[in-house]
């Protein structure tokens, strides 16, 4: 599901992340004992540059809160990335696990940590485009 292409590596990583924000992602009521105000600060720290991080309305994924959508750069587009869609991002290592795949190049470029295979959703073609269009 996560690209995952043999010895490529990145110096810079301009992906795009989207965090969702909508009825369900970052709702306190629905997913107690997270941060969820503090998560998209954290995620930007972490980039430290990297790539920008935006919130979204509800991205339809609801089952799966926190959705986190990485988009690949340019180059990793090019590479065969694609974006990726993670699920279930409710810990300050899963974070952690992304920032640095992101900053190692993200989809199409680097390998990412295999603990995000854990996370990797499959959405309707819908709401992918979605997001993508």
């Amino acid at each position: 599901m996560i690209n995952k292409p043999a010895g490529r590596t990145a110096t810079a990583a301009p992906c795009r992340v989207t965090v969702c924000r909508g009825c369900c992602c970052g709702d306190a009521a629905k997913i107690p004992g997270v941060d969820h105000t503090g998560q998209i600060p954290r995620l930007r720290a972490a980039l430290d540059g990297a790539a920008p991080v935006r919130a979204s309305e509800c991205l339809d994924v609801c089952d799966q809160a926190n959705v986190v959508v990485v988009q690949p750069s340019a180059a990793g587009r090019a590479a065969g990335g694609r974006p990726v869609w993670l699920g279930l991002v409710n810990d300050d290592d899963a974070l952690a696990d992304i920032a640095a795949w992101i900053r190692a190049g993200g989809p199409g470029l680097a390998e990412p940590p295999g603990v995000l295979d854990l996370y990797a959703i499959t959405v309707s073609r819908r709401v992918r485009e979605g997001l993508e269009g």
